[in-house]
């Protein structure tokens, strides 16, 4: 029995709604057509995600897996029959919001980065060992943020809508913040996990190596940790020159998802880049009144539009 549009939308929602931690507060600011493609987009995000985090399986094993689900996709893509809920609803997206093909291609790419053979840019270096992975340069971690964030900056313009050419420079900007706070955020996972995020050459700058990482010590790795942010805090001004140029009913998504990323940056500014106690987060709580400002400014939008 195949699953119908409405059904495999519902299906996607759901997994946004338990798993996009801050990106889902964002998506119900939107009319209901563009949060439904947004979801979609994310379900296949996620799905991707997990096939590539899968612990539980070798990395060879990981790249077979995620090489038979991206064929199945393209086959759905092209007009085979699936009754796979996410690739209905994200065929159906791609089509109404004319989403190039390149680019779900490159959201996958970025997925799979952690577990391709090569990664340009990255040093394995040996610690106490262990392999780890560090990125050598600022240049390319940032190479590293523009397929796994800027991608989906790129993809959601679309969805957005947008006039003029200087949005998808932002976009790209945009998603370089938002991920260099993940990582800020996320150092210590990371490095358990075998990954040193943090530039070979900004910890050699601060007179640090990568196996200073693993210390966890805020104080030692601040100088580090305060000029990411500051990187990330100039990017942060593209959210706001991106934001007018997008359709009406779609900004006050952006200016939440936005809004709840800043208050995560400044949440680790304030904790001092401690983020080695306890997992840094915005509050539910506050989470939901950012929501709340957005959808007040999506009601005078379509009052305005009027």
């Amino acid at each position: 029995m195949s699953i119908s549009v409405e059904q495999a939308y519902a299906q996607c929602r759901a997994i946004a709604k338990r798993e996009a931690k801050n990106f889902y507060y964002s998506f119900v600011a939107l009319p209901p057509h563009k949060s439904n493609a947004m979801c979609a987009v994310y379900a296949f995000m996620r799905k991707a995600d997990d096939l590539a985090d899968d612990e539980s399986l070798s990395i060879p094993e990981r790249r077979q897996r995620m090489a038979v689900w991206l064929e199945d996709w393209r086959r759905a893509r092209a007009g085979a029959p699936t009754d796979d809920a996410v690739f209905v609803a994200l065929k159906d997206a791609q089509r109404r919001f004319q989403i190039p093909d390149d680019l779900l291609e490159k959201l996958v790419q970025g997925t799979t980065l952690d577990i391709q053979e090569t990664k340009p840019g990255v040093r394995i270096l040996e610690i106490d060992g262990r392999p780890y992975e560090v990125y050598e340069s600022i240049s390319a971690l940032y190479d590293y943020c523009y397929l796994v964030a800027s991608v989906v900056g790129l993809v959601c313009i679309r969805i957005f809508g947008y006039h003029g050419t200087e949005a998808v420079k932002l976009a790209e900007e945009t998603g370089l913040a938002f991920q260099v706070t993940n990582i800020l955020r996320d150092v210590k996972e990371d490095s358990e996990r075998g990954r040193v995020y943090l530039p070979l050459d900004e910890l050699q700058a601060a007179g640090l190596t990568p196996a200073d990482v693993l210390q966890g010590d805020p104080v030692l790795l601040r100088p580090v940790m305060l000029s990411l942010a500051a990187k990330a805090k100039a990017m942060y001004l593209a959210s706001d020159r991106l934001t007018p140029m997008l359709d009406r009913d779609s900004r006050a998504a952006m200016w939440v998802l936005a809004k709840i990323y800043r208050m995560l940056l400044e949440r680790i500014e304030r904790m001092d880049f401690d983020v080695f106690s306890e997992r840094v987060s915005v509050p539910t709580a506050t989470k939901l009144r950012v929501l709340g400002q957005g959808m007040a400014m999506t009601l005078w939008n379509r009052v305005a539009a009027r």
